[in-house]
């Protein structure tokens, strides 16, 4: 089984359902608030175990009455899983770190669209600014490590700095969408922004030129394209274009975390990338289904079967 490890953020996801989202300086009415467990490198942790890998985490939460519900959400052990085996186990939280504070909160809108807007504030994961004794080992053990930039940029780069090290897969999804520093892309072997985030970090309008200008810097990019799947690009491979299941989204927060999750789980399992592209997009299209971040991640025998369908 595939072994992965997330150094990332872990959030409390406070969400507020509208018909639609409002403007700059006006007020709607909302009908459902919901907190629910989130932050990107919780959900990559818990989309990753779900579809099947063993998984490991690194980072922090705070002695707010979050903290425990957020470590004990990683920790919540899943059903035995009915296509490929394994056994019922969550993510292990030993080098996750509680730190005196409060935890990270995530203020969530999303509208009857599916769509979202985010305001995110650090909390614990501020603390996460470096490596602690035992990080490096942990993730010298893994097949790969995700990473993200909800904890600050040092630790996201002497993380991918082990990886590299130790002969550890690193990828990386850039967000929220900042200039990224050489050394963190030059140990980075498979970067997944999304079409926002590419056209960011290159001042590119296109999608494709965004994917093909970041083989610059990386050796292999995958933009995720929401509804028109996915785009993959390499060096000196022609660019693949991968439909996503056409369904209708409930809710679209941590979908593309439910895609990187699923899409670490098929490559470490050695799937061939237009399979794992094709298998995490159909994790992602399950999970837009549904409402909230980590409770929409599905299992690795629901994935299965819509990949099959």
């Amino acid at each position: 089984m595939t072994h992965i490890v997330v150094l990332g953020s872990t959030n409390m996801d406070l969400v507020t359902y509208v018909e639609k989202a409002p403007q700059r300086g006006e007020t709607v009415t909302g009908r459902e608030f919901r907190t629910i467990p989130g932050g990107k490198g919780a959900n990559q942790a818990i989309a990753a175990a779900h579809a099947g890998a063993t998984v490991s985490m690194i980072g922090a939460v705070g002695t707010d009455a979050y903290g425990p519900r957020l470590r004990a959400t990683l920790e919540l052990p899943h059903p035995r899983l009915r296509s490929g085996g394994g056994t019922p186990m969550g993510v292990d939280t030993d080098l996750l770190r509680t730190i005196e504070g409060p935890s990270g909160t995530a203020h969530i809108v999303v509208d009857d669209e599916g769509g979202n807007a985010i305001v995110v504030i650090p909390g614990a994961n501020g603390t996460v600014d470096h490596l602690v004794p035992g990080d490096e080992a942990l993730i010298a053990s893994a097949d790969t490590l995700l990473l993200q930039l909800e904890v600050p940029m040092p630790a996201v780069v002497a993380g991918a700095r082990a990886a590299r090290a130790h002969g550890v897969r690193t990828i990386l999804t850039p967000a929220p969408a900042q200039p990224l520093p050489a050394e963190l892309l030059a140990t980075t072997d498979l970067l997944v922004p999304n079409e926002y985030e590419a056209i960011t970090l290159t001042g590119r309008t296109d999608a494709v030129e965004a994917a093909i200008a970041l083989l610059d810097s990386v050796p292999a990019v995958v933009v995720t394209l929401g509804a028109a799947g996915s785009l993959y690009v390499a060096r000196g491979a022609e660019p693949l274009a991968v439909p996503a299941p056409q369904v209708t989204a409930v809710d679209s927060t941590g979908a593309g975390d439910t895609f990187v999750g699923a899409l670490a789980t098929a490559l470490g399992q050695e799937r061939p990338i237009r399979e794992a592209l094709r298998w995490a997009a159909a994790a992602a299209a399950l999970s837009v289904q549904r409402p909230g971040a980590s409770a929409s991640m599905p299992y690795r025998s629901e994935i299965e079967a819509q990949y099959t369908s």
